[in-house]
């Protein structure tokens, strides 16, 4: 389709350190690095490890549509994957990212603890680091033709007023709050998650999840688009559904919703 627009001028910079398999396209200012990664994937054909970065996004979005803060002095990137596989395997990437995040920043923070918040946030002592938006398209046959893993990483800013609390790996006092060596990272760890699941399975990687994940075993609360639902947080299904253990004693699978732990911040009951 062309050369991108003028604010979305190539930043013409290489990331030393990325995985050899990765080709990086950087804009100084992008409305989505997913939507261009979709673009690039869908309308250019780029090919696996096409990786998407942009100092700051215009139009950034989370789960759900919803907005996403995106200042510069954060990481803002979109890798193009080609698995050949399903769609119900690809969605299996949201834990080997959330997985490859906590491996990436957990060396870095001196005091706070990474952990995996279900379905595909990360967070640093309870409160949010990074965020995680998987989209993919399908071809003729049902399977994957490309998947975009998005990722945001709070490096140098955070929302203050988030819906969940959050923060960055600045506030943090981490060791390294450079936008692309973070970014670097984080390719390199996610390059051996995804070699596990390719060569090793899903189970592999939910158990390395489940090593970092919150609230294991204890009381959460899930919003689901029309109802609350309150219970203690059983297991990881094989698939990657949250299992709830409710108060009679049945187990509910969740394979979409927010989650949210007892006294960290209110939650809307009822109908949304």
């Amino acid at each position: 389709m062309g050369s991108p627009p003028a604010d979305r001028a190539l930043k013409g910079e290489a990331l030393k350190g990325l995985p050899p398999e990765y080709r990086l396209v950087a804009y100084e200012s992008l409305d989505s690095t997913n939507e261009e990664a979709k673009r690039l994937a869908r309308d250019e054909g780029a090919g696996h490890g096409t990786l998407v970065w942009a100092s700051r996004q215009t139009a950034g979005r989370g789960r759900r549509g919803r907005p996403w803060a995106s200042p510069e002095g954060n990481v803002y990137a979109s890798l193009i994957l080609r698995p050949g596989c399903m769609p119900a395997q690809a969605a299996q990437l949201s834990f080997a990212t959330a997985g490859a995040l906590a491996d990436a920043l957990q060396p870095l923070l001196p005091e706070a603890v990474c952990r995996c918040k279900w379905p595909n946030d990360v967070l640093l002592d309870d409160r949010k680091v990074a965020g995680i938006l998987l989209e993919s398209e399908t071809d003729a046959s049902g399977t994957v033709d490309w998947l975009v893993v998005g990722v945001g990483i709070n490096v140098q800013h955070y929302p203050p007023d988030a819906e969940f609390p959050a923060t960055s790996l600045r506030e943090e006092c981490a060791r390294l709050d450079e936008p692309r060596a973070v970014l670097v990272r984080f390719a390199q760890a996610f390059a051996t998650w995804y070699e596990v699941w390719k060569t090793e399975g899903f189970e592999r990687i939910r158990e390395g999840w489940l090593e970092t994940a919150r609230g294991v075993g204890g009381p959460i609360t899930v919003r689901l688009a029309h109802s609350t639902l309150e219970g203690v947080f059983a297991d990881l299904d094989t698939d990657g559904a949250l299992l709830l253990e409710m108060e009679n004693g049945e187990r509910r699978r969740i394979t979409a919703g927010d989650v949210f732990f007892p006294g960290l911040t209110a939650v809307p009951t009822g109908k949304d």
